[in-house]
């Protein structure tokens, strides 16, 4: 299954590994691991300017509008028999 991250992009639900809250000044470790996902070119961003949440793969981070608990229920309704919940 797949899951829609806003801005016309969708990616499988077997890559995601985290699905993150976005907190621009609240947790340093987070804003660290942006940076670094920044600069080593690894990131796609797709909030359009309104940050809420970032979700980790193996390739790539992405950066979506759309708020992680909502991403979270979206996953969790398409999770297929056999596959581990998100939590």
């Amino acid at each position: 299954m797949f899951l829609h991250l806003g801005a016309d992009t969708i990616i499988p639900l077997k890559e995601i590994i985290s699905i993150t809250e976005y907190k621009d000044d609240k947790s340093q470790i987070n804003k660290e691991f942006i940076d670094l996902m920044v600069e080593e070119r690894m990131i796609k961003d797709v909030s359009d300017g309104n940050p809420k949440c970032f979700i980790v793969t193996e390739k790539i981070v992405y950066v979506s509008a759309i708020s992680s608990s909502t991403l979270k229920k979206r996953a969790q309704n398409w999770k297929c028999v056999g596959e581990e919940e998100i939590s």
